[in-house]
């Protein structure tokens, strides 16, 4: 808060915080966190908290968009990538952009960056019912990471 009343910071922001963490923030602290960085991907869509951030000015980021890349190979959101012609992570972060979130997804390949970037089509609203509840939290190998593993 000192760092951004000095205008050294512009916002200040937080990750994987709950609404009870944010609260804690809101009703102890003078300034309300700007952001939110949350993982959000088709199958892990947390909406209350989502919703909450949304009521509280608080942007959500969401992080990866494409599930640690496990999802990749999803055969239900390989036909709706089809359906709209786009890849899966195309599909993947169109879906976190429109539920109103900032996506970060994760490349350090140019081809892939720029790849990611092409969004510009609308995922219709019956499909964004079936990316919301799809049953697909298996990370993987990437689920050996402590913050995923529950560890």
């Amino acid at each position: 808060e000192e760092a951004f009343h000095a205008g050294k910071v512009k916002a200040i922001g937080v990750s994987n915080f709950l609404e009870r963490d944010l609260d804690n923030i809101i009703d102890n602290a003078e300034v309300t966190p700007h952001v939110n960085q949350i993982l959000v991907h088709a199958g892990n869509t947390p909406a209350a908290l989502i919703d909450y951030c949304r009521d509280k000015g608080i942007v959500v980021e969401a992080y990866s968009p494409i599930a640690h890349g496990e999802i990749l190979d999803n055969p239900q959101v390989t036909a709706l990538a089809e359906k709209y012609g786009v890849s899966v992570p195309q599909l993947c972060i169109r879906y976190t952009l429109q539920l109103g979130t900032v996506s970060l997804p994760k490349s350090s390949n140019p081809d892939h960056m720029r790849s990611n970037a092409e969004v510009d089509f609308t995922i219709e609203d019956a499909d964004m019912d079936a990316l919301r509840t799809l049953d697909d939290r298996d990370y993987g190998e990437s689920a050996a990471f402590p913050v995923y593993s529950g560890k």
